[in-house]
């Protein structure tokens, strides 16, 4: 991969088979490592709620901390595509959405912009994309949501839960989402949506089914104080920071990770 990664080249992975390894960064150092390792997309998360600031859940994170970060990234991605997250209610309407997606673009340097729900978001979704807004969904565990689920919980166990997560999938489509991140759902789930949606899906704590994978970097290098389940440090493997990342990317290209420890049943 020499060229800049855009939507059209990663639905190309899709249709080839290949796997596409999506990493989070924070800031320029992290990104341009992962951009030279050969990541195909670079996560601003607003996961630097809890990895960066300390906090217990992604609900503190503003629009500012997301544009300072995804500035850092998009200084230095040279080839990544650079997709960031839209904080906690930040995208409430669509006029809100649209307003706050263009900063994050504008001023932050992000291609793509990242929200989680599904059906109920379907509104929202079109309102960027008709403004040309690029839009990644989250569906399955929505961390923003999580005080509504009483926890970081599986999502889509049950026959009418995992039915209502493909709802959200195809009315994501639907709506024009160029891609969307599946976490934390079964694997025979996440397969099925893989299957029945024509846009990459983007697993974590979905399994091995899904067309990629993306991870928080802070668990890849075992720096996060208690690494979630679907996670591995494959610093341990490797003993550097670059071989590390350029092994993650590997055993997401081979199919090796995540394994089914890695995985929700």
């Amino acid at each position: 991969m020499n060229e800049k990664v855009t939507i059209d080249y990663l639905q190309g992975l899709k249709q080839a088979g290949e796997k596409i390894a999506a990493l989070t960064a924070y800031d320029a150092s992290f990104a341009r490592i992962m951009d030279e390792a050969g990541v195909e997309i670079i996560l601003v998360g607003d996961s630097l709620g809890m990895v960066l600031h300390g906090a217990e859940d992604t609900l503190s994170v503003s629009m500012q901390d997301m544009i300072y970060h995804c500035k850092m990234v998009s200084r230095v991605s040279r080839q990544a595509l650079v997709v960031v997250d839209m904080p906690y209610r930040s995208y409430e309407t669509g006029s809100e959405a649209c307003d706050n997606a263009l900063e994050l673009m504008e001023m932050g340097g992000a291609e793509v912009v990242k929200l989680e729900g599904g059906a109920d978001k379907a509104k929202i979704v079109e309102d960027l994309v008709s403004r040309g807004i690029p839009v990644c969904g989250h569906i399955g565990l929505q961390p923003q949501s999580v005080r509504k689920y009483g926890g970081y919980k599986v999502q889509g166990r049950n026959e009418e839960q995992a039915e209502l997560i493909l709802a959200d999938a195809k009315a994501l489509q639907a709506a024009g989402a160029c891609m969307m991140v599946l976490e934390c759902i079964p694997v025979a789930l996440a397969e099925r949506i893989t299957n029945e949606v024509s846009v990459p899906t983007i697993g974590i704590g979905a399994g091995a089914g899904c067309d990629g994978q993306v991870l928080v970097i802070y668990d890849v290098l075992g720096l996060s104080p208690h690494s979630p389940y679907m996670a591995k440090n494959f610093l341990n493997e490797t003993g550097s920071i670059r071989s590390a990342v350029k092994e993650y990317i590997h055993a997401v290209k081979t199919g090796t990770f995540p394994g089914l420890e890695h995985s929700f049943i």
